[in-house]
């Protein structure tokens, strides 16, 4: 009776490390999902939208002028930042009097908040390294009304 019980215990436990693992490599390589928090990139994402991302466009340096990123804050490394990607390595950026104000180092990109008035981004905290780089969101979940493939802004990056 005893073995019977271990031997259940111990198939049911094998099952669980074993999905446990496939879940961390598929969240940790693959995809996850993200909750956003914050006014920075309004009106693309709310606070509260649950937005789906993908981790293999960072991983193979995929990640383009205009796409939205999840990235390590600069300034408080135990948290992470949703930001669109305005310029990469080796572009100028200018600010509205079309005066050169920065040059994006290689290895970095240049981060900003689709919110301008009310985003802290690399205008204040310089070039990103790529290495901060997280994920690219590529669908919106939540809310269901807004759900959907993440689109360009109307403006060009």
């Amino acid at each position: 009776m005893i073995k019977k019980i271990i031997a259940r215990s111990s198939g049911v436990l094998f099952y669980m490390v074993q999905y446990g693992c496939l879940a961390h490599c598929t969240f940790e390589y693959l995809a996850d999902f993200c909750v956003c928090s914050g006014p920075s990139m309004q009106p693309t994402i709310y606070s509260s939208d649950i937005v789906l991302t993908e981790h293999i466009s960072v991983n193979y340096k995929r990640v383009q002028k205009g796409d939205i990123v999840i990235a390590r804050s600069p300034t408080k490394p135990l948290e992470f930042i949703c930001k669109r990607v305005v310029a990469m390595e080796g572009d100028h950026i200018f600010n509205s009097n079309a005066q050169n104000i920065k040059f994006v180092p290689r290895g970095h990109v240049w981060l900003e908040g689709d919110n301008k008035h009310n985003s802290t981004d690399s205008r204040i905290y310089g070039p990103v390294p790529y290495a901060l780089l997280r994920s690219r969101v590529f669908f919106k979940v939540w809310p269901l009304s807004d759900m959907g493939k993440m689109k360009m802004p109307k403006e060009e990056w």
